[in-house]
């Protein structure tokens, strides 16, 4: 865990810099996305640890997606929070992204043909899980199939349903907090 007092002066030293570089002051914004760039290699290295040549890939995507998005800011809030957010959400698309594609790499010709058989669930599995979500509200059953059963990110999931990402993402969560009590699981 990061010390307070480091995270403070941080935080200190870099919303000043970035509230001169959203009225159009160039120099502070390299500064403040210099100063952003440092705190996203720390952040994304203790994350990656074993993936270390991703780190600048996220730390570049990131900073992409704060220039983006640096007219939501709300200046009541603390910069360093608003941009780990932002970090955060590019650390689990990499995840998505990594997850569908790593198994890719495996050689076909070193697989065993046991490996290729899917195993089936057991029948009644299959219909709790459909019973479970019937009752839930529409929009949370939604989201959770998109998203938790066929493997959508939240964006493929808003494009599809009609919904924002941010209806997405509640509808998720609350979908997965009523599911938990249900079955008497603990709350997420």
């Amino acid at each position: 865990m990061e010390s307070s007092g480091w995270a403070e002066a941080f935080e200190r030293k870099l919303k000043p810099l970035w509230l001169l570089a959203l009225d159009g002051d160039n120099a502070a914004y390299e500064a403040a996305l210099t100063l952003i760039a440092q705190r996203l290699r720390g952040f994304f290295a203790r994350r990656l640890q074993s993936m270390p040549s991703e780190v600048e890939d996220l730390v570049q995507e990131t900073l992409m997606a704060i220039h983006v998005k640096r007219a939501t800011y709300d200046a009541h809030y603390a910069v360093t929070s608003w941009v780990l957010a932002i970090g955060k959400y590019k650390l689990v698309d990499f995840w998505r992204r990594h997850e569908r594609t790593d198994g890719l790499h495996d050689d076909i010709e070193q697989t065993d043909s046991s490996e290729l058989m899917a195993d089936l669930p057991e029948a009644g599995t299959r219909h709790d899980l459909v019973g479970l979500l019937q009752t839930l509200p529409d929009n949370q059953r939604r989201a959770i199939e998109l998203t938790k059963l066929q493997g959508m990110t939240t964006t493929e999931a808003a494009a599809v349903s009609g919904m924002s990402i941010a209806a997405i993402k509640v509808n998720v969560h609350r979908g997965i907090k009523r599911l938990s009590a249900l079955i008497g699981g603990p709350t997420p």
